[in-house]
């Protein structure tokens, strides 16, 4: 289905600086789809022809290693999926999946590059979330590398009741086997560690539905890690 750029309420802060020409050409090299939890958005290995904005939702990104797939971080709307194929290669590196109901804007790659090429506001935004992607890749090995189990764990929830949802109360949107894939531990030692946040009194659970009740506690086993 054709997207209408122009009328968007969700548009990047890079798509806002563009032409009303070259916001034209965007809507004229986008379509607009919604998924569901599960859905693939992007298979790696296979060659993209799109870059992929969403709009809405959240997505998982994830490789295929040698052993297993392994996440590397879950990615909130709104925010591009494909950037790193838009610059370099033109196989897709990694795969990305629906992880909550989505909406997602598939721009032509030449369009892209196009306007790329035309807009430097544009084309510095744009740079500019390739950075912060890339620091925040940098940080999150780092943490997971060095941090014990309770600390990985609690950076989880944190982020969650952050980034995620801006919310100490929240359904988490992967089950405990995600958890322990994105902290590089077993979905019985996430359960362990969760049980005992909630004993101690940091966290209730109920079902997939998760409350924060000592943030400054949590926030001082991340820092110790």
């Amino acid at each position: 289905m054709s997207n209408d750029c122009k009328l968007c309420g969700i548009k990047s802060k890079a798509a806002s600086t563009l032409t009303e020409e070259e916001i034209d050409r965007l809507s004229f090299n986008c379509a607009t789809a919604s998924f569901g939890k599960g859905d693939s958005l992007v298979k790696q290995g296979t060659f993209s022809t799109n870059v992929i904005y969403l709009r809405k939702g959240l997505a998982k990104i994830h490789i295929s290693g040698p052993y297993y797939e392994q996440i590397v971080r879950i990615v909130k709307a709104p925010s591009y999926l494909a950037l790193p194929t838009t610059f370099g290669d033109k196989i897709n590196q990694y795969s990305a999946t629906v992880i909550e109901p989505s909406e997602v804007c598939f721009i032509d790659m030449s369009a892209f590059r196009f306007l790329l090429s035309r807009n430097p506001e544009f084309s510095y935004e744009i740079m500019l979330e390739v950075c912060r992607n890339e620091l925040e890749a940098f940080n999150r090995c780092a943490n997971r590398t060095q941090k014990q189990i309770r600390g990985k764990i609690a950076d989880v929830l944190l982020e969650m009741a952050g980034r995620i949802y801006n919310s100490d109360t929240f359904n988490m949107p992967v089950n405990q086997e995600e958890i322990g894939n994105l902290v590089d531990a077993s979905r019985e030692t996430v359960s362990r560690v969760m049980n005992e946040f909630a004993t101690d009194g940091i966290i209730t659970l109920s079902g997939k539905k998760i409350r924060i009740l000592n943030k400054a506690t949590l926030l001082i086993i991340s820092a110790k890690g």
